[in-house]
């Protein structure tokens, strides 16, 4: 069982390496994403006990200097985050649709832990900065004012970071968008 998680994200690829193996180094963790991602940043995930990714995350922020872009550590983190991050969750159908988009990858696992825990809702996927950008975004279904509730939560800890790009709520999703979610 993972009990904390957290992440450091570099706009330098090199200082991002060099931030892993120091991350690495410092603390009992295990590594779960470690890659450059657009546009030519670089991040580290790591999980474990709450102290030892704590000493991780700071041992990597100091290595990063100035080329840390977000960091972050999440103690008890809902279990549906490692598996959208992952995109192995198993969802049966969607309802209503969220989205919280935002600039950073860390705000974005922030804000889908928080969401997860606002409400009765299933994270679908969190995308991480491949492909888009270096944003990234969550998608979560349930039912409208889940959903609803949920979305703001999140959004609202995006914002305070200044890194909200927008949010959506889609009531009643059309059969063929729902279909390219799963």
């Amino acid at each position: 069982m993972i009990r904390a998680i957290g992440l450091v994200e570099f706009s330098s690829i090199a200082k991002g390496i060099e931030g892993a193996d120091a991350m690495l180094k410092s603390a009992q963790v295990e590594l779960l994403e470690a890659k450059p991602i657009c546009p030519g940043k670089y991040i580290v995930l790591i999980c474990g006990d709450v102290a030892a990714v704590q000493n991780a995350v700071d041992t990597g922020k100091t290595i990063g200097e100035d080329a840390v872009v977000d960091d972050f550590l999440l103690p008890n983190v809902h279990p549906h985050v490692i598996q959208a991050i992952a995109l192995a969750t198993e969802i049966n159908g969607i309802k209503a649709l969220g989205v919280i988009e935002t600039f950073s990858i860390a705000s974005l696992i922030v804000a889908a832990d928080a969401a997860a825990k606002a409400g009765d809702v299933d994270l679908i996927e969190i995308r991480i900065g491949m492909g888009i950008g270096g944003k990234s975004f969550v998608t979560l279904t349930g039912d409208v004012s889940s959903v609803k509730s949920s979305v703001e939560v999140g959004a609202a800890l995006a914002s305070e970071k200044g890194m909200l790009v927008n949010m959506v709520v889609i009531p009643s999703p059309h059969t063929s968008l729902k279909q390219s979610l799963l």
